[in-house]
Parts: structure tokens; sequence; C-alpha cells
């Protein structure tokens, strides 16, 4: 595997690589997203992978500066999937100065659901996305479900700017318990990491009830947040919504999917499920 810091030596290895698959990352990899570099595989000549902590898309006072950092571990399980190029660039590189344009989504996809809670955090993926998209050339690019509303934002933006790139999803990886794989389940305490796939639990009943034809989607929602609550989790939403766009759905719409975010002591989970 070869690793690029800088976004010339990255493209001087693109221009020879033929049908390239790009995986962004933060890196601190986990199951997941090895599987979406396998997944790449059957798309591409070459993958280019990526480690990246994207500044823009923290707010103030979450966690970039702790985020982990794990660098050399990261390489040798990007190496063992078949990754032929890593693209780690420093801050300087990828924004040598100030960032003062950016791609700012619109408020109906990016300030609903975790943008709600999250302000300018879609704004900051957007920005860096698009320019590893004008960086890497990639002929294809992998994006896991677990960041469902993520996912929906960059395909909406790649559509709008005629990028030329096709966006691939990677199903969510979860543990034997059900936990969606994410680099913040470190982050709990073994008390936590016991409690944390309930949420998961909740979604899969929340999925069946619709399945099975309940349509009152708000109070099977708000059942949902109170058994949270009830177990010591402090829930931003739980909302069922329609995989396009996102947006509430009316009692005759189908292809839904569930979403959900709280925190469980410190740490914040995501998750979702495709009704």
């Amino acid at each position: 595997m070869l690793i690029h810091e800088t976004i010339a030596g990255l493209r001087a290895a693109r221009a020879k690589a033929g049908r390239v698959a790009l995986v962004p990352t933060m890196g601190n990899l986990h199951d997941g997203h090895i599987a979406l570099m396998t997944q790449a595989r059957a798309h591409a000549d070459q993958v280019i992978a990526t480690i990246f902590v994207n500044r823009l898309q923290f707010r103030p006072g979450e966690d970039f500066e702790k985020y982990p950092r794990t660098f050399a571990a990261d390489c040798a399980r990007m190496e063992a999937a078949g990754v032929e190029h890593l693209f780690a660039p420093g801050e300087s590189e990828m924004y040598p100065q100030p960032q003062t344009y950016h791609v700012e989504p619109p408020t109906e996809q990016a300030g609903i659901l975790d943008g709600e809670f999250r302000p300018g955090h879609f704004r900051g993926v957007a920005t860096v996305v698009m320019k590893l998209f004008q960086i890497a050339q990639a002929d294809v690019a992998l994006f896991g479900k677990k960041d469902y509303q993520q996912l929906m934002v960059i395909r909406h933006m790649v559509r709008d700017f005629n990028v030329p790139v096709e966006i691939v999803a990677g199903e969510t990886v979860r543990a034997a318990d059900g936990l969606a794989l994410s680099s913040r389940n470190g982050y709990l305490s073994p008390a936590e990491r016991a409690e944390a796939p309930r949420l998961y639990r909740l979604l899969t009943e929340l999925a069946a009830e619709v399945r099975q034809g309940a349509r009152n989607y708000g109070e099977l929602e708000a059942k949902a947040m109170n058994i949270l609550s009830m177990n010591g989790w402090a829930p931003d939403y739980v909302a069922l919504r329609k995989k396009l766009d996102l947006q509430s759905p009316s009692a005759h719409d189908s292809d839904l999917v569930v979403l959900a975010a709280a925190r469980l002591g410190s740490t914040r989970l995501i998750d979702n499920l495709e009704v």
C-alpha cells in the first residue's frame, strides 16, 4: 500500500490506477470500514482509502481533539484488506488557507435530525467530501448506511453538482448483540456497552410494527423515546422518515427508514433501520 500525504502525490498515482473506488474515513477503523474497502474491490481496479479527521464537521465542544488517532493500526488493516493507496493529508495540505468556500446543503436536508442537534455538521461533511472527490477523481465512492443522513446529503450533492462519481452504499456492520459498529463505541463504559444494544432492539421493534400496518408514527416515536429515557438514555430523536429525502411520511408512503440518536453517558450513538 502506498501512503500519500500530498494532493500532488495522490493525483500522480491516481493517473495510473485505472478505475478507482474511494473510501473516505476519519481513521480509527473498525470492521464496518473494512467491509466498505472489501466491497470497493468489486467496483474498481484499485482502491483509495483516506484518513483525515475533518475539523469542519465538528462543533465547538465536540470530540475533535480527543477523536482516536490510530494510524499505524489503521494502515495495517487497510493493507490486509487490499487497499492500494492511502491518502493521509495533514490539515495544512487539505486547508492551506482558511476554507472560505463551502458546500451548503439545503436546510430541509441538513437542518433536520442530526443536523438539528449538530448545526453546521453536514456543511463540513459536504465540503470535505467535495474536496476529496476533486482530489481523488474516483469513479465510485463508498459510504456506510449507518450514517444514513450523511449518505442522503452526499447523494443529493453529487446529483445537483453533476459530480461524475457513482455513490455505493454499504450495509451497517453490527456486533453480535446488534450494536452498530462505530469509532465512538470505544468511549462506552462496560455498563454502557451492555446497555447500548437496546437502541437497535427498539428500532427493530418499531420497524416490525410499521411492517405489520401501524401508521401512528408519532406515537411509535414517542414510545421509543420514552423507553430510552427510562433506561438512562438522553434521546435526541427517534424518527420514521422517507428513505429518499428523510422527510416526514404520510400514511400512504412506503420505502421508510427509522432513525435514532441518543446519548448514553457522554457517548452519542446513532443508528437506523430500513423498514
